[in-house]
């Protein structure tokens, strides 16, 4: 006998989210619009810009290293208790930012902040994938979609109005309002804990931690070093990345064998199908959205002479159309399943990426503004349905882990979009030069362009591996493996696809 399904937006549920996203935003925000105070913070220290960007790299490897233990964290100390610990530990590392003395004083209190954030970010998933329920989990990750894709656009805006007005210590600062507001209403809105009858969390898997996390902060950093040195054989590139690479086979090795207790992150979830594409997808997702992120203001500044100011504001369609596809792809995705979603998101990012292969320096920048705002509209196409669709296929206590899988990748998948655009333009000599050099940058700029067609042609090969409708997934046998059965039917209960 079939069961109707509450499936509204309730008040309580749009307070949740509202008072989550408050909270997830800082670090968002945080992580990008530092990197505008790169020539400030050397002026001020009196020191090299190579110097500087450790303020940033110091918080993302803190970030990485922190998110697989929050998986962990969760079951052990419940939502409510470790949402508060890293608001807390946010706000620490905010203040003493915006009171550092010297350049490595602030990199240590980045550190912090990374860490702060490393807890809070998976968290925001966790906390609504919870809260939603399979049947509103395209609609609730296509809003907190709005937040993520705004963030990494807003961010430089914001922080180069915020530095020009009140100086490089305020964009710390500004932290501490909204970050006391979020914790006051997490207090009385945030759930306390575990679901009701699960058993406490075993102990951490030290051996776990000590592969998994520094394995993920090697392969982070390497691909940072290849991105600002814009190669791939320099020693500050090939060690991370081969380190990293040693120690997270070590881990899968380690959590395959272990038996007393859980890993960190289970690997046997990625025997699903629907599990692994999902993850997959995301992380390319990230992949290309950071790479347009990354290589549209020069863009704007190599083809058409921008300034930095002027050629930040021309990347904000690309948040623009993925802040506004997210929602109500999200919504359908609760009825229509994400396989058809995805593709004709893909599909959209990559004519969006096609046309600006063929725009030149001689097109008004309307024309370039519109293929980015399509390759925008087509990724938030892609992300709320993939995301919604991950959170039907986990069972409850795998929630947590999952969270920290689609973060990694999340990192990952930026940090190699950016490297790939680097070592892209270096090779083609694009930026390098003067601005008059043309000729070269149009070439570079296609081969940028060309990249993200290919990735957004992956997610559409992609897309058939999804979980199929939400109906079928309903009407699929208890007893099939974990996320596998909901995406064996695929919208046809007796047909499972091949």
């Amino acid at each position: 006998m079939s069961q109707v399904r509450d499936d509204r937006l309730d008040a309580g549920l749009l307070r949740l989210i509202g008072v989550t996203l408050l909270g997830g935003i800082m670090g968002i925000l945080d992580s990008t619009m530092v990197t505008v105070a790169a020539d400030t913070l050397a002026d001020e220290f009196h020191t090299t810009l190579s110097a500087v960007s450790w303020a940033s790299t110091g918080y993302l490897l803190a970030l990485t290293v922190t998110i697989p233990v929050t998986g962990w964290a969760v079951g052990r100390f419940g939502v409510k208790k470790l949402w508060l610990f890293g608001l807390v530990l946010f706000l620490a590392g905010s203040l003493a930012s915006a009171l550092a003395w010297n350049l490595w004083s602030l990199v240590a209190f980045r550190v912090v902040q990374g860490v702060g954030a490393g807890v809070v970010d998976p968290l925001v998933l966790v906390i609504l994938a919870r809260a939603a329920g399979a049947s509103r989990a395209g609609r609730v990750m296509g809003m907190m979609g709005v937040v993520l894709s705004l963030g990494p656009v807003l961010g430089p805006v914001l922080g180069g109005v915020v530095l020009e007005s009140l100086g490089w210590r305020s964009m710390f600062a500004i932290n501490l309002p909204i970050g006391i507001v979020a914790v006051l209403l997490a207090l009385r809105v945030i759930p306390a804990g575990a679901p009701a009858g699960r058993k406490p969390a075993a102990r951490l898997d030290l051996i776990g931690a000590v592969l998994m996390a520094p394995g993920f902060a090697a392969i982070v950093l390497a691909l940072t070093q290849a991105g600002e040195q814009a190669r791939l054989d320099a020693p500050s590139v090939l060690i991370p990345l081969i380190g990293g690479i040693v120690l997270l086979a070590g881990y899968v090795l380690h959590a395959l064998r272990v038996r007393r207790r859980e890993p960190l992150i289970d690997v046997r979830l990625f025997s699903s199908r629907s599990f692994a594409a999902s993850v997959t997808v995301q992380g390319l997702v990230g992949l290309a959205t950071f790479a347009g992120l990354f290589a549209l203001p020069l863009y704007y500044q190599v083809l058409h002479g921008h300034g930095a100011r002027a050629a930040g504001l021309l990347v904000a369609p690309l948040g623009l159309g993925s802040a506004l596809a997210m929602p109500l792809a999200g919504r359908l995705s609760d009825r229509l399943g994400p396989r058809s979603l995805v593709r004709g998101g893909a599909l959209l990012a990559a004519f969006g990426a096609v046309a600006l292969t063929r725009i030149g320096p001689d097109r008004s920048e309307v024309w370039s503004a519109l293929a980015v705002f399509a390759i925008g509209t087509g990724l938030g196409g892609v992300g709320a349905p993939t995301m919604g669709s991950l959170y039907r296929t986990l069972p409850p206590e795998k929630v947590a882990q999952g969270s920290s899988v689609v973060y990694n990748l999340n990192q990952l998948g930026g940090a190699l979009g950016v490297a790939c655009v680097a070592l892209i333009l270096a090779v083609t000599g694009t930026g390098t030069g003067p601005a008059a050099d043309v000729g070269s940058g149009i070439g570079g700029f296609q081969v940028v362009y060309g990249f993200v067609f290919a990735v957004a042609l992956v997610i559409v090969a992609a897309a058939p591996l999804l979980p199929g409708r939400p109906e079928a997934q309903d009407a699929a046998p208890d007893d099939a493996p974990a996320g596998e059965r909901q995406a064996e039917r695929g919208g046809k209960p007796t047909s499972p696809v091949s």
